[in-house]
């Protein structure tokens, strides 16, 4: 069950484009019925500010001493979760620059420092096991990931096997239900949708 706020920013997503319908292929080549861009959120502040609230409210019992965005969609998340929460963030770098400081990880923090990655969905988990090496290489601590968007597939599990705990703060299930209550999501697309969530996994 979404609550107002919840439905509110799942709503501006619909209308901004960054839950999207129809079909789409994934990385994994899979073919699915919905798709999820958070990246375009950067030109909407409002709309970022409160998915970041969002994700707030999910951190809030964990315990840690930093946030690291993973790159590319997490960072503006992450930073805008920073900004709101007053968190110190990292980010590893994908690429190691040949010049300056040649930093693997931009930001301060000592090794032992707990750091929570922050991304904008997961599906089967293997972005998050990438972005996690270079954090455990240079001496950080991760347990916990959080997201704002479960997709509900199999992601989840693939982080326990590996001794990690996701936290999300919505899941696709609950925002079918909402949109299909709401009027904007036909039985037929939302059918098509919960069928594919049910039988894909990855």
């Amino acid at each position: 069950m979404l609550g107002e706020a919840d439905k509110k920013l799942v709503d501006d997503l619909t209308a901004i484009q960054a839950l999207k319908f129809g079909e789409f292929r994934l990385k994994s080549g899979v073919l699915s019925p919905f798709y999820v861009d958070l990246r375009g959120i950067i030109a909407y502040p409002p709309i970022l500010h409160r998915l970041a609230l969002c994700i707030l409210n999910v951190l809030q019992p964990l315990r840690f001493d930093r946030i690291a965005g993973i790159p590319y969609a997490g960072l503006p998340i992450a930073t805008a979760v920073s900004l709101a929460g007053n968190i110190p963030m990292l980010y590893a770098r994908k690429e190691v620059k040949e010049h300056g400081t040649r930093r693997v990880i931009e930001g301060t923090f000592n090794p032992g420092d707990v750091v929570v990655p922050i991304d904008d969905v997961i599906t089967d988990g293997a972005s998050k096991f990438e972005a996690a090496a270079p954090l455990l290489e240079a001496g950080l601590v991760v347990r916990d990931f959080v997201i704002f968007l479960d997709r509900e597939q199999g992601g989840a599990d693939k982080l326990r096997e590996k001794g990690y705990t996701l936290y999300s703060a919505l899941r696709i299930s609950d925002v079918l239900a909402y949109l299909r209550d709401a009027g904007r999501l036909s039985s037929d697309e939302y059918g098509r949708c919960t069928d594919f969530i049910a039988s894909v996994r990855f």
